[in-house]
């Protein structure tokens, strides 16, 4: 079964432990309140910390009924730089898609690593980020917002809104870190860099 045109599929690369998963079912969670039809899954094998995991969105206007792991996404996000020298991060990846890879290089530094992909390149350097606003390194956050920004998969006001939302239910005793959250967020969208 094939999917839709409207269908967007995003496949996450990070390291047990970055938040790569959680970031992937955030980011299924925004889009179900703005309306849409998700998937948001991992990939699960003998996943311990530090080891490279795999997540999966799939975001539609209509119902999906492809239930398989995403082969040919329109968007790849590489939670941690390192994974470019030993997974094969751009496989199937739609030329007319992007890769937002976590790193403090210009797009056009980390080309070489891509294995000859051609469609655009978007870095992030979400450790800053996280450090500026969070105080400790959890480029998850960052992520989310960078993929949001450069796939257009939810409106990013939108975004923003149900990411406050959602940040004032896990950590409503914790307002500092509903702030910091969010500022990691706007910092992101701000500072994609697109080669």
């Amino acid at each position: 079964m094939q999917k839709n045109n409207d269908t967007v599929e995003i496949r996450w690369h990070g390291r047990g432990g970055q938040g790569a998963k959680t970031a992937c079912l955030l980011l299924a969670d925004v889009a179900f309140s703005s309306g849409k039809q998700v998937q948001g899954f991992p990939e699960y094998g003998p996943e311990r910390m530090g080891a490279p995991i795999t997540a999966y969105n799939r975001i539609s206007d209509h119902e999906n009924k492809v239930h398989s792991n995403i082969y040919n996404p329109n968007y790849v996000v590489v939670v941690d730089e390192t994974l470019l020298h030993t997974v094969d991060v751009t496989a199937g990846l739609s030329e007319d898609g992007a890769i937002i890879i976590n790193s403090s290089k210009e797009p056009s530094g980390l080309r070489p690593l891509l294995r000859g992909y051609r469609g655009k390149v978007c870095t992030v350097d979400a450790e800053k980020i996280s450090v500026a606003t969070l105080g400790k390194n959890f480029p998850n956050t960052p992520m989310l917002a960078a993929v949001v920004k450069v796939s257009n998969v939810v409106d990013n006001e939108k975004f923003l809104q149900d990411m406050e939302t959602s940040f004032s239910h896990k950590f409503a005793n914790k307002p500092g870190v509903i702030a910091g959250n969010m500022e990691a967020l706007k910092m992101s969208m701000n500072e994609v860099k697109v080669g």
